[in-house]
């Protein structure tokens, strides 16, 4: 797999969806057997086909993941997402694009495993946020109760929720079900 430098939104969104998989998060293991994480990785765009024991080592990397992602310093974040890079991350190349422009490649070891390419992927990615963006992108969700945590890789910058459908639309239904109750007081 050749990961591009400069597309770090992918391995960002890649992390940030694969940390909400977990039940930690969600009220079930969302990546339950190895189709699940197949569909996962093919909804992502990621080239990767999963055996029967990438399922445990995923749900590992996904743990570790997590825990960079709500690193207190961009430092931290650094050296953790600089581990997963090297998993099987090799020396960045410079090769022509789709579009024919020169663009920067960190290819991966031929024979890794899907783990290791993952990590490579994600780790990538999330040294390009915090060098594009900054640590302060690296969030909670603001939902209540929810355990999520994501990278906002929005241009604006002012993403709360970690699935905005999910915990964003919940947020919004509260709400809007406080309001009704609030005017149904005042009447």
């Amino acid at each position: 797999m050749n990961i591009s430098i400069t597309d770090y939104a992918v391995g960002a969104t890649v992390a940030t969806e694969l940390v909400n998989t977990s039940p930690t998060v969600r009220a079930a293991e969302a990546l339950p057997c190895p189709g699940a994480l197949a569909a996962f990785l093919a909804e992502h765009g990621v080239p990767l086909v999963p055996e029967s024991d990438d399922l445990h080592q995923v749900h590992l990397l996904r743990r570790e993941v997590r825990v960079i992602m709500e690193a207190e310093t961009e430092e931290h974040v650094v050296a953790g997402a600089n581990v997963l890079a090297k998993r099987a991350g090799l020396a960045p190349v410079l090769r022509r694009g789709s579009g024919g422009r020169w663009q920067w490649y960190v290819p991966t070891a031929p024979g890794a495993p899907l783990a290791g390419e993952l990590a490579a992927l994600i780790g990538v990615g999330l040294l390009g946020a915090v060098r594009a963006l900054g640590h302060e992108r690296f969030r909670a969700c603001a939902a209540p109760g929810c355990r999520g945590v994501f990278v906002d890789t929005s241009r604006a910058g002012r993403r709360s929720y970690c699935m905005p459908d999910l915990c964003g639309n919940r947020v919004n239904v509260a709400s809007h079900r406080a309001r009704q109750r609030t005017e149904s007081w005042v009447s």
